[in-house]
């Protein structure tokens, strides 16, 4: 479990808008940009589904 309150995350709307460049924008520039700013803000794609799965349980 990740322990926000030491790490200061993006917001959850930015978090939401990386995923979606990622997921569902169709074009490979958005995709590696969306992807490469989650690793960037989170050291890897699964801590940031993590932070994800996190915050959407509270």
């Amino acid at each position: 479990m990740l322990d926000s309150a030491k790490v200061q995350y993006p917001p959850l709307p930015l978090i939401q808008t990386w995923v979606w460049m990622m997921i569902e924008s169709g074009n490979p520039e958005i995709q590696d940009k969306g992807r490469d700013n989650l690793i960037a803000a989170f050291g890897s794609l699964a801590k940031a589904n993590e932070y994800i799965v996190e915050i959407s349980n509270k």
